[in-house]
């Protein structure tokens, strides 16, 4: 298979559209779209997941996933991340990454064959999800940091300038982890707002944080905040995690028991703070944490 031209390992692509208005008239033209195309990510010879991204930091998505998909639970077990050099037949080397784990590092092979078909129409109940997710995770220690309302408006005010391929297609989201003082230490944009954190978690440890702890310790989506988002921040020990739109119940529930700050709707000088509120310097008591 020959290398995408560059528009496509940008993240970009040209499509053929017609355009219609209130005329009835379609007129021809050339839009630009997000590339989606499969990843295969292998640990050793075994597939774990097959994920729909935009290609791009393949190796930094395969590395954060390795962490929020807790495959390993210390990133010194990975021992290597690169796209394979040989594929099979019918494969692109662009489209596989291999992990290579320490000898030390404990795998489990058939839980991860297992969940390469799981869907979320696979009938677990919500709190069997929560038990599982708590099951590996242990909930987040209280007031460990503070960040306060004023930070995150800020962190957000910069995010909405450093999207560039949405800018362009208006079809990615976008992940960042900031700091408590408010600024952006990484972003990254892709079609799966999954993608977008394990992007920004993989770039995050591949870069060493010179912070007191593993990671920057707010994450920030570009829309809504789902269970699948919130436990991929526990996975990895980010106590807060805020959104532009709503998150789910599920999200707020398992929030609630991991004792994560959960916060969306989050605008120029508005935001709902739906779990522990104490981390942005809000008393529980007050009225205006859930307004908007």
């Amino acid at each position: 298979m020959t290398a995408p031209p560059p528009d496509e390992r940008d993240g970009c692509a040209p499509r053929p559209a017609v355009r219609f208005d209130t005329s009835g008239r379609g007129r021809p033209r050339n839009d630009t779209v997000a590339v989606e195309a499969p990843l295969e990510i292998r640990v050793g010879a075994v597939p774990v997941a097959v994920v729909m991204r935009t290609p791009g930091d393949d190796i930094d998505l395969a590395r954060g996933f390795a962490l929020t998909e807790r495959i390993v639970t210390d990133p010194a077990h990975l021992r290597s991340v690169r796209h394979c050099d040989r594929v099979e037949p019918g494969h692109a080397p662009d489209n596989v990454v291999r992990i290579v784990l320490t000898d030390d590092a404990p795998f489990d092979a058939d839980r991860f064959r297992r969940n390469m078909y799981a869907t979320s129409s696979c009938g677990i109940c919500g709190k069997a999800s929560i038990d599982r997710a708590m099951a590996t995770a242990p909930p987040l220690p209280p007031a460990d940091v503070t960040i306060p309302a004023a930070h995150l408006w800020r962190a957000f005010a910069a995010l909405r300038r450093m999207q560039p391929i949405f800018d362009a297609t208006g079809g990615t989201h976008a992940a960042a982890l900031a700091d408590v003082a408010g600024e952006i230490v990484v972003v990254r944009e892709d079609v799966g707002r999954h993608n977008a954190v394990d992007k920004v978690v993989g770039a995050a440890l591949r870069a060493a944080w010179p912070g007191p702890t593993l990671l920057p310790p707010v994450l920030l989506v570009s829309g809504r905040i789902s269970f699948e988002i919130v436990q991929k921040a526990l996975a990895v020990r980010i106590p807060v995690v805020a959104g532009i739109s709503a998150p789910t119940s599920l999200a707020i529930d398992l929030a609630e028991q991991a004792g994560l700050t959960l916060a969306g709707f989050v605008r120029e000088e508005t935001m709902n703070v739906y779990t522990h509120p104490a981390r942005c310097g809000i008393d529980a008591d007050d009225d205006p944490i859930r307004t908007r």
